[in-house]
Order: structure tokens, then C-alpha cells, then sequence
């Protein structure tokens, strides 16, 4: 697959970036929260700054797409290459995972709190900050929000969804190609709507992001794991799924040394079977340039249901 394909994207919203970025202060640290209520759809936030997190069930799942799956590429499979099969996964305990991107006001938050290595994003003008999803945001930036929340709230273990958790949590369940069905409308994503996946409409593109939660959730309760921004992955991206994906673990290389990371979800500027739940892409870990990069996090829960049988 070749990154020809978003490259040609990018000039989509070739536009002038220009912010200032905001004063630092630091903000106290916080205890321990008590143990959370395990049941699925549990919300929770761990501080008035954190982002709001959602309690996801466990489950066993297909990850990838069929071959049959319209638009599909071939590394969404156990192959690379034509040919493959989807990864039967177990998720064997349940987690939590943001309930959408994380925004503007929550990366400023923790570089209030001296965190994000005090780096702000540029901000294109026409876009508005506050509840929008946060861009501009390398893999390594996501890392440096990660390491804020822990020590903001010591004892919740942060981090990044792998591909596994990822798909997991956007399908909820379903196994079609998004999960509002066999496609998708520019009234339950932001993706670029002057293209349309099977039988939908098309609609003139919004040009920009949208404030979270602008869209229904899916069955998980989350929102917006189609379109609006790329979300990053933990996982060192591979052309096949390896078999360690089938406990959801991350993909790592073994001489620790990764050239590119996953993402995700596809992008307010991009077509919409890039926002397929199987849809894969990559970037190197220090890339901030689309100007569509975000992400959300992932909890690990040490109340968290018992384990599969």
C-alpha cells in the first residue's frame, strides 16, 4: 500500500497554520481515585481535567475486514498481501477507553500543568479550538499527554489503545464496515462527504473538524472513532497481523527500533472508507504535519472483569 494515498489527501486542506501558544502554570498533584464501578458503560473522569473515559466489556472479535469488504486494502488481514484471513482476538478484560479524541481544552490543561513537553499545535484559521479534537499531534506528543495524566493521577496506568483495542472499541460489536452499517453519512461522521461509501449520499465537506460528540456514539457509548481526526495507535505498524494480535497486545519490534505507527479512524479531509473500522495507515512516531493527527486514551482498569473462560 503505498503512502501515495494520503499524501495526494494532504492537499486537501493545504492551508495556513498560525497560533499562539498559551501560558504555563503547574497544577497540583492528585491522590489515588478509589476503585471504579467495572460494569460496561461505566463513565468515569479521574480529574476535572482528565478526559472522560468509558468502561468497555471483553469480548472475542474478528480483527480486519473480509475480502469481500468493499475498498478494503490488503494489510487489513493476516497476509500481506491478497489472500488472508481475519484475526480472531480476545479481549479478556475489560477497559476503558476516551469517550472521544482528546481536544484543545484538554491539551491545554496539561500544558497548564507543565506537561506535553510544553509544545502547542499550530491551529489552521479556520478551525476553532476548545472542544475540538486536539491536532497536530505527533505520536510521541500523544506519549508526553500520556506521561502527564500518570503523574497527574498517580495509579491509573494511561496509555495509548493498541490496533486491537482500537478496532474493538469502534466496532462495538459489529461486523460491517463502520459501525452504523454497511456505510456511513456525512450525519453520523465528518469525513470528506464529497465522496460517499456504497449507497450514501454526498454532501458538500465541512473543511475542518467538528466539536466532539457532534455525532450519535456507537454501542460502547463512544464517539467519533469514524472520521473528524487520525487517531494514533501504540502499535509499530506491520503490512500483516501477526499472531501475538490475537490477545490484543501491541505489535513491537524486537530490536525496539520503529520506523512507522499506526493510525486510525480516518480524518474530516479524507474519503470515507478510510474510516472503516479495518482501515489501516501508518506515519513516522515524530510526524505532525497532516494536520489531522489526534488520538484518545486508554485506561487499564485494576477492578476490571474476570478474565474470558
Amino acid at each position: 500500500m503505498a503512502r501515495t494515498r494520503l499524501a495526494a489527501a494532504a492537499a486537501v486542506f493545504a492551508v495556513q497554520f498560525g497560533a499562539a501558544a498559551p501560558s504555563l502554570g503547574q497544577d497540583d498533584v492528585l491522590a489515588a481515585p478509589p476503585p471504579l464501578a467495572r460494569a460496561a458503560g461505566t463513565a468515569f473522569r479521574d480529574c476535572a481535567e482528565c478526559p472522560e473515559m468509558v468502561v468497555v466489556p471483553p469480548g472475542v472479535f474478528l480483527l480486519g475486514s473480509p475480502p469481500t469488504e468493499p475498498e478494503r486494502s490488503d494489510d487489513e488481514d493476516d497476509t500481506a498481501g491478497p489472500g488472508g484471513r481475519q484475526v480472531q482476538v480476545t479481549i479478556a478484560r475489560s477497559f476503558a477507553i476516551g469517550r472521544h479524541e482528546v481536544t484543545w481544552d484538554e491539551w491545554e490543561a496539561c500544558l497548564r500543568g507543565g506537561g506535553c513537553d510544553g509544545y502547542m499545535p499550530l491551529l489552521p484559521p479556520i478551525f476553532e479550538a476548545g472542544t475540538t479534537p486536539v491536532i497536530g499531534i505527533s505520536w510521541d506528543d500523544a506519549q508526553a499527554y500520556v506521561r502527564w495524566l500518570n503523574a497527574r493521577v498517580p495509579g491509573t496506568p494511561y496509555r495509548l489503545p493498541t490496533e486491537a483495542e482500537w478496532e474493538y472499541a469502534a466496532r462495538a460489536g459489529t461486523t460491517t464496515p463502520f459501525h452504523t452499517g454497511a456505510t456511513i453519512t456525512p450525519d453520523q461522521a465528518n469525513y470528506f462527504s464529497d465522496y460517499a461509501y456504497g449507497d450514501a449520499p454526498t454532501r458538500q465537506f465541512r473543511r475542518k473538524t467538528v466539536p466532539v460528540g457532534s455525532f450519535p456514539p456507537n454501542a460502547f457509548g463512544l464517539h467519533d472513532m469514524h472520521g473528524n481526526v487520525w487517531e494514533w495507535v501504540q502499535d509499530c505498524y506491520a503490512e500483516a497481523y501477526g499472531p501475538a494480535r490475537a490477545d490484543a497486545s501491541a505489535a513491537e519490534p524486537e530490536d525496539g527500533v520503529c520506523q512507522d505507527r499506526g493510525i486510525r479512524g480516518g480524518a474530516w479531509y479524507f474519503r470515507p472508507a478510510g474510516a472503516r473500522s479495518a482501515f489501516r495507515f501508518w506515519f513516522p512516531p515524530g510526524d505532525r504535519d497532516m494536520g489531522s493527527m489526534g488520538f484518545r486514551v486508554v485506561r487499564d482498569l485494576a477492578d476490571a472483569a474476570d478474565p474470558l473462560p
